[in-house]
């Protein structure tokens, strides 16, 4: 988000007008000359459908003329966003609102209770722990300090049952890959245990030690774009050699699936989850009290999700969706697992089982209703219900904690109501807030309005709009309309600093509910997945086109964003509609739907999307794949966002994606791509980076809409 201007427009705090100044109007006529990117004859053949991919030399991330290509895309989109004359403006008031201490729920480990804390404009939170709630906080880890450029990221994976030691991961420059650590909780001594190519794992820990995942080590130069394939679980024995951590899980027949280990939290049993993807798993227990046991196999894969959340009584207490489309929870006695021998705790309900901890003897189960949380507290067996009252309708989260625990802590927020952390009475159900956000920013001049609209087959999908009190439907006002529709993910209410930018500016944010999310509960999910993806599209079409029906905006008004799976969105729907929107930000998306599954992860998407390896699912994939759908014609304005060390979704899709956007768009609109560097898919990214970026995108957006923005 970025602004500056030479020429005051607005003088005072007012909606959005399309005043400009020579200097603005001079920059709106400069022509920009993309580079001539190459092309080569490559061509693949799927089922006798011939498909040309003149930019697979892009997908080389670390060849030479790669990187001169991303040296010259971002020099030109620099140079563009440079001119901007109140980007610099857009910055600093990003500073501003960004400069708040924000806190994470703490847990306990024995005597101490963890939390991270970031004083504001810190480029990492800080890990603090102190001894007992009135103890005084110290730093136990600080990120900050281990790369001089704030792109190293920590996380704890787990603390020993003897709440001796605690694990936490190292991730670096963005990357998915982890590094793990081991230090001594009361001294703060670090252990010389260092265990390498770790990803998608925990740190489950059993007796001196602990389970975890990891891959081989990938060849070298290839670590951000290869294939992962043979994941497996180890067990680490504390101070030896990670060569010598002993093989527990693998499965030499399947190279493509993920496996990771989970323990009781007393560590009477071990969990492999095996998955073929991100949707559907199989468990496999052992009974860690009995030498020698084996696995037996208590959720056959792969058509049902489950997580299992403590053993009660030697019963394992499993959340699944099995028989549930909207989950239940469930008792499961892993020596007699049929399913027809499930004893119900809660029974499915209407409204989704989001999240289900235990703490003090006690279940938190949190409900989604039209996408808003409900908490309530039940005894181990699912009786005795009692609401935890909330401050309002929003997204609350983390209730878990040990079994011994008297008080847990849980964060809430909504699109005006900062996160804060409260602290909960387990006894007397009472909460009080522990940590309050103190944004600069007057949540009461904002509203909150939660919308139902018609998809295009006649589904009813929920959307929330947010903007300044008393605004104008007049179809003139600066929206973004925000959707990601995958992978059973939620959308909830959350505060985000950065759209303060554009609602305090006169600007609307809207957040669709699509199918293929977890709104509500699996039926949702499957709506918009596989053969049935489209139906994703059509929701966000068709929530444009409410909004501009409604007089909220127009097409010359509207901006559309998403990430990851939502840059899939962006890119279907800027392609198929193009003329709807005057924006598009698509951030790490994935672009090429034929070749997704070849790199580094890639492959668990399948269950989700379908592979170009199956006739039905190529045929379905190539009919949206944004990057094959790409034709002449004038395409909106368009930032595509995505950074060098994403092995999440690798950059190559965008690259190859913004290379032919530029050959193909006959407007005048701008095409342009932004390479981050020594970034990855997003987690971790220092606040440093997140502003720039931030700054970026609002600029981008506001010039091409011809807005001024208010600051001075």
């Amino acid at each position: 988000m970025l602004f500056k201007n030479a020429i005051i427009c607005l003088t005072s705090f007012i909606a959005f007008a399309g005043c400009t100044g020579n200097t603005e109007q001079k920059f709106m006529a400069t022509k920009i000359t993309y580079p001539a990117t190459e092309k080569q004859n490559v061509a693949d053949d799927f089922f006798g459908t011939k498909v040309a991919d003149p930019y697979r030399w892009l997908e080389y991330d670390t060849a030479a003329n790669v990187k001169a290509w991303v040296d010259t895309q971002n020099r030109i989109t620099f140079d563009y966003l440079a001119q901007i004359p109140y980007r610099e403006k857009i910055k600093k008031r990003l500073s501003e609102v960004y400069n708040y201490a924000r806190y994470s729920s703490p847990f306990r480990a024995g005597d101490y209770y963890f939390f991270s804390k970031n004083d504001g404009l810190q480029n990492q939170s800080v890990i603090y722990f102190q001894k007992g709630l009135e103890g005084k906080p110290e730093v136990f880890l600080d990120p900050n300090t281990m790369s001089s450029d704030g792109t190293s990221a920590v996380s704890l994976l787990g603390k020993s049952k003897d709440n001796k030691y605690m694990a936490y991961a190292i991730n670096k420059a963005g990357s998915d890959w982890q590094e793990i650590y081991i230090m001594e909780i009361a001294t703060k001594k670090l252990l010389a245990d260092k265990l390498e190519w770790v990803k998608f794992s925990g740190a489950a820990w059993f007796g001196n030690g602990f389970y975890y995942s990891r891959y081989d080590k990938p060849e070298a130069g290839k670590e951000l774009s290869n294939k992962n394939e043979f994941h497996k679980v180890y067990y680490h024995t504390l101070g030896q050699l990670q060569s010598d951590d002993k093989l527990i899980y693998e499965n030499k027949k399947f190279p493509l699936r993920y496996f990771w280990g989970q323990t009781t939290e007393d560590e009477k049993f071990l969990m492999v989850y095996e998955s073929e993807g991100t949707d559907g798993v199989a468990i496999h227990v052992k009974d860690l009290s009995k030498p020698g046991s084996t696995f037996d196999e208590v959720l056959k894969g792969f058509d049902h999700n489950a997580s299992v959340i403590n053993n009660v009584n030697n019963q394992l207490l499993i959340q699944t969706d099995a028989a549930a489309p909207n989950q239940r929870l469930v008792l499961v006695d892993p020596k007699n697992s049929a399913m027809d021998k499930w004893q119900e705790v809660l029974p499915e309900k209407p409204e989704l089982l989001s999240s289900v901890t235990t703490a003090g003897g006690k279940i938190f189960a949190e409900y989604l209703k039209d996408v808003t949380t409900r908490v309530y507290q039940y005894d181990m067996d699912g009786k005795n219900q009692k609401q935890i009252n909330l401050p309002d309708l929003g997204s609350a989260n983390v209730f878990g904690g040990n079994a011994d625990d008297a008080v847990v802590f849980y964060s809430f927020t909504s699109f005006m109501y900062p996160s804060t952390i409260y602290k909960y009475v387990i006894a007397n159900n009472k909460s009080e807030v522990w940590q309050k956000s103190d944004v600069k920013f007057n949540a009461a001049d904002y509203e909150t309005k939660q919308v139902f609209f018609n998809s295009k087959d006649g589904t009813k999908v929920p959307m929330f709009i947010v903007h300044k009190k008393g605004i104008k439907l007049d179809g003139n006002n600066p929206t973004l309309l925000y959707g990601y529709g995958g992978f059973n993910a939620s959308l909830s209410p959350t505060f985000s600093t950065s759209r303060l930018v554009l609602l305090e500016n006169g600007g609307i944010f809207c957040l669709a509910n699509l199918r293929g999310g977890g709104e509500y509960g699996e039926t949702w999910h499957e709506a918009g997945m596989l053969l049935k993806k489209q139906n994703v599209f059509d929701d966000f079409i068709s929530a444009a086109q409410y909004l501009i029906d409604n007089k909220y905006t127009s097409s010359e008004k509207l901006a559309i964003q998403g990430g990851s799976n939502g840059g899939l969105l962006v890119g279907a729907c800027m392609t198929q509609r193009p003329e709807l929107f005057k924006v598009c930000f698509p951030a790490v998306g994935v672009m090429d739907m034929l070749r997704y599954h070849k790199f580094t992860i890639g492959w668990g998407w399948a269950v989700e999307y379908g592979s170009s390896d199956s006739l039905v699912h190529f045929k379905n994939l190539y009919s949206y794949s944004p990057l094959h759908n790409l034709k002449p014609a004038k395409y909106p304005a368009t930032l595509v966002t995505t950074a060098d060390h994403d092995d999440r979704v690798v950059p190559a899709h965008s690259f190859k994606f913004a290379a032919t956007l530029q050959e193909m768009n006959k407007g005048d609109n701008p095409t342009l791509i932004r390479i981050d560097v020594k970034a990855g898919h997003g987690a971790g990214k220092p606040t440093s980076k997140v502003i720039e970026e931030q700054a970026d995108i609002w600029s981008f957006m506001f010039k091409n809409m011809q807005i001024t923005p208010i600051y001075k």
